[in-house]
């Protein structure tokens, strides 16, 4: 018998595609399923880093679908509108996905409706920081949560591509109906029902995750979609064990449920900016000092490759030895990167 690794291509040898390419050069890519043309509307939500995403899209001229619309005080629109397609705020987790789309679709009415801050005003207990100044009423979260819900149901009707960045495993559920919340009760808000801890299984986000894109496909049939996990790693965790280690099960859960979702799941890609950024040839330079945030050198580098890959390439394969395709070229100045770089994130509320 012949060496079955003999006529292998150089992408599949830990050598030749990993350790003597320069990191600045590394492209993981084989090959994607399909592009993206400047005609398709494109969904984005998921965790923090989906937002670097959105803005590659919106930079580039492509189409980056926003569906809900925001006041402009003194010309300039509220920082929570225009992130995400809709004002949802980051979904970290498969099951407050699927539950999003649930409730725009009054398939689920959670018991939760408003939680009070300390200061008096009231916060959507599924969008508990899309607006700083809270609410003043019960009554006027509701008038925005049912035109927020509209401008979700929008979303998963009209686009085209939908990229979906899954972030955490660890959650808080109502003990009541199982409603899922990005934030605990309590970080900003008190909640008044019961609620419990809740870190997901692989096989609970593989079956969430499979009921959502069967959900997503009965209202539009022609989707595609691309998934991600977000490098950055947990702020802070619940389980009465090391950060590290509950951010290395959480991460490596979330990829199980990415593969398997790409392999079972028609038209549904996954993006390896994951393996980009926490990969041994990045050698930790793509963190920034705090070891958990990911530099601006890193995102660029990320999104070069999703770039080329889903916008230019149609396709193409990896280019193993092209540094003038990833990061390092026509980068912003220092204060353009700040701000260009600047993500939201409701789980920095954790360790306020």
């Amino acid at each position: 018998m012949s060496n079955p690794y003999a006529d292998l291509p150089d992408f599949a040898f830990w050598r030749r595609a990993v350790s003597r390419i320069d990191a600045a050069a590394f492209d993981p890519i084989t090959e994607v399923p399909f592009g993206i043309a400047q005609s398709d509307r494109v969904a984005t939500a998921g965790s923090c880093f989906a937002q670097h995403i959105s803005r590659t899209l919106a930079k580039e001229g492509f189409n980056f679908l926003v569906t809900e619309a925001g006041p402009q005080s003194a010309g300039a629109v509220d920082q929570n509108y225009g992130v995400f397609p809709a004002r949802f705020g980051n979904i970290y987790t498969v099951r407050q996905l699927l539950q999003l789309f649930q409730r725009a679709y009054g398939l689920f009415a959670p018991v939760d409706r408003a939680w009070l801050r300390s200061d008096g005003k009231f916060v959507d207990p599924f969008r508990p920081q899309i607006q700083d100044a809270g609410f003043e009423t019960p009554e006027l979260l509701e008038a925005d949560r049912e035109t927020h819900l509209v401008a979700v149901q929008e979303m998963f009707e009209t686009c085209d591509v939908f990229i979906f960045t899954l972030g955490l495993t660890e959650a808080w559920i109502s003990r009541e109906d199982g409603a899922v919340f990005p934030l605990a009760p309590g970080v900003v808000a008190d909640g008044s029902g019961e609620y419990a801890f809740e870190n997901f299984s692989i096989e609970s986000m593989v079956s969430d995750l499979t009921r959502f894109f069967g959900m997503l496909r009965d209202v539009n049939p022609e989707v595609r979609a691309i998934l991600t996990v977000s490098p950055v790693p947990l702020i802070a965790t619940f389980e009465p064990r090391h950060v590290l280690v509950s951010t290395t099960y959480s991460k490596s859960a979330l990829r199980v449920v990415a593969e398997i979702a790409a392999r079972s799941l028609e038209d549904i890609a996954y993006f390896p900016s994951y393996e980009i950024i926490t990969g041994p040839q990045a050698r930790g330079k793509y963190y920034a000092d705090d070891l958990r945030d990911v530099t601006p050198e890193g995102v660029a580098h990320v999104m070069s490759v999703f770039k080329r890959h889903y916008l230019d390439g149609n396709g193409a394969g990896p280019a193993l030895q092209s540094p003038r395709n990833v990061a390092g070229n026509n980068m912003p100045d220092a204060k353009e990167r700040e701000e260009e770089f600047q993500v939201i994130c409701d789980e920095e509320a954790l360790d306020a």
